[in-house]
């Protein structure tokens, strides 16, 4: 059989799920661990016949067992350094804020969040309504027996409890939305970043209803899209910008009813949870709003990096007012980008680029916020190399951090990495997050090259606007999208892999 005839007998048809070891040289390398690429007559399907093992189940295990390692990082913290010393959970990098804020913000004296004040600085609880409302779900399933450092044991226990569940959601959404490509979320599953942030602090909840948003989307259920993005906005704030691609993407297709269903969504099902909140604790559910416009500079952010190069504190509002200009650039690039691109964009690209642009342009960069981009890396620019190229930068970070603030706190000798280290870290960390823009950025200026649509799929994340042809762009005229419902034209390429080989 001739090298094309292969290809063209490999290549996925319209129904069939892909291949990575077939389309990604680092896949295929990796793959040697687990006894090499799949073979051409494997069974991959997903219905009766395949086994129990199906590609979405061996993703769930896959993440949950990463979660399980992370867990396993975290116990020197867990026996001792959370309660011994301030620099031994850095030093050991195990720090997480949930045991700590157990006590510090009322939960192991039942206070109820937004409603009852908190002795010490922050007077409310400085979280949104639902992730305030997980906190307190899991101070409730948290006995009052024992010393209080064994009751903060127990509560890190059972958010972890929690949040392993919103692991495995987001493993579901994220290896289903993309119907043909399940084992993309592997990238999920295996990232190291992810399993080393799970349980710093509670941003997993709002991670995972915004996978399941995605899901919705792709779907085409544009009202349970926008239910979900508003819960989700309600825990967390960056989900909320997830509308503008949606918007973009609805206007260069002209399909303006599911954006305006999916706005409708999500603005009663965020006032549903806000409003009664806001009406009985006014001050209370205003403190994370007015916190995250007061607080300083913060870690990870350039912002930082300006602050101590110049060894003087920057104007709030300054940054604050210059933050918000940034974004609102970034914004005007991503229009252009999606009213003007060779193909229309898919939304995993484009929602991906504003979150990260968002990040970016913060005066804080946690290390956990690298989970708000991880699931949507694995659907925009499902490449391993380039994904792991990104988790290099973030893991290094995630020592970077830990280790300057052993630093600074380990007293007239101290031992870690001093502040121009620590500079050198946040530099790799957010140069990791543009390299991947980037590379998203090249993929939707030449769609030829974006791994997603080599089987002639339009967008897979989509929903209904997936196969619909443009009706408004900027600049050329746009090349019309083949549906992935198209039969196969003509031999693939560039698939990664010796053709030669099953």
């Amino acid at each position: 059989m001739t090298s094309v005839h292969r290809d063209v007998e490999d290549a996925p048809g319209p129904q069939d799920v892909v291949r990575p070891t077939r389309q990604d040289e680092v896949a295929a390398a990796g793959s040697e661990l687990i006894g090499g690429p799949v073979g051409r007559f494997a069974r991959l399907g997903t219905g009766p016949g395949y086994g129990w093992l199906t590609p979405v189940r061996v993703v769930v295990l896959v993440a949950i067992g990463m979660f399980a390692l992370g867990m396993v990082q975290k116990m020197p913290c867990y026996d001792w350094a959370w309660f011994q010393g301030a620099t031994s959970q850095y030093t050991h990098a195990c720090y997480s804020d949930i045991p700590h804020l157990y006590v510090g913000r009322g939960f192991a004296d039942d206070l109820v969040p937004y409603f009852d004040r908190i002795n010490g600085d922050m007077q409310y609880l400085e979280y949104p309504v639902l992730t305030g409302l997980f906190m307190e779900v899991a101070s409730w399933l948290t006995p009052h027996g024992g010393s209080m450092q064994h009751r903060e044991q127990v509560y890190w226990m059972v958010n972890a409890g929690m949040l392993m569940i919103c692991t495995a959601v987001i493993a579901v959404c994220v290896a289903r939305t993309h119907r043909r490509r399940p084992w993309d979320a592997l990238l999920l599953a295996l990232a190291p970043a992810f399993a080393l942030t799970s349980t710093i602090n509670w941003d997993l909840f709002a991670v995972a209803l915004t996978a399941a948003a995605m899901l919705m989307w792709s779907r085409s259920r544009p009202l349970a899209f926008g239910i979900l993005i508003g819960l989700a906005t309600a825990a967390k704030l960056y989900p909320v910008l997830i509308l503008g691609p949606v918007l973009l993407l609805c206007w260069r297709a002209g399909k303006w009813r599911p954006f305006l269903t999916a706005l409708l969504g999500a603005v009663v099902a965020w006032a549903a949870v806000n409003v009664p909140v806001a009406v009985g604790a006014s001050d209370g559910w205003t403190k994370f709003y007015t916190f995250s416009q007061e607080r300083g500079v913060d870690f990870g952010s350039f912002w930082l990096i300006i602050q101590q190069r110049t060894n003087k504190g920057l104007d709030v509002p300054m940054v604050n007012a210059v933050s918000e200009l940034l974004m609102v650039v970034a914004c005007l690039g991503l229009t252009a980008l999606a009213l003007m691109a060779p193909r229309r964009p898919r939304l995993a690209q484009l929602v991906f680029l504003v979150v990260a642009a968002f990040i970016l342009v913060n005066k804080v960069y946690s290390p956990q916020y690298v989970l708000w981009l991880i699931p949507l890396a694995a659907l925009a620019r499902p490449r391993w190399r380039d994904f792991l190229i990104w988790q290099a930068c973030e893991t290094m970070y995630f020592l970077g951090i830990w280790l300057y603030l052993a630093y600074i706190g380990s007293g007239p000798k101290p031992k870690g990495l001093p502040q121009d280290g620590y500079q050198w870290a946040i530099i790799l960390h957010l140069a990791g997050t543009l390299y991947l823009c980037a590379v998203i950025v090249r993929d939707i200026l030449m769609p030829e090259r974006d791994v997603v649509r080599k089987d002639g799929s339009d967008d897979p994340s989509g929903g209904v606007l997936d196969g619909a042809p443009d009706k408004f762009v900027l600049g050329a005229a746009a090349h019309p999208p083949r549906h992935a419902a198209q039969p196969y034209e003509g031999p693939y390429v560039d698939w990664g892999s010796d053709p030669g080989k099953p």
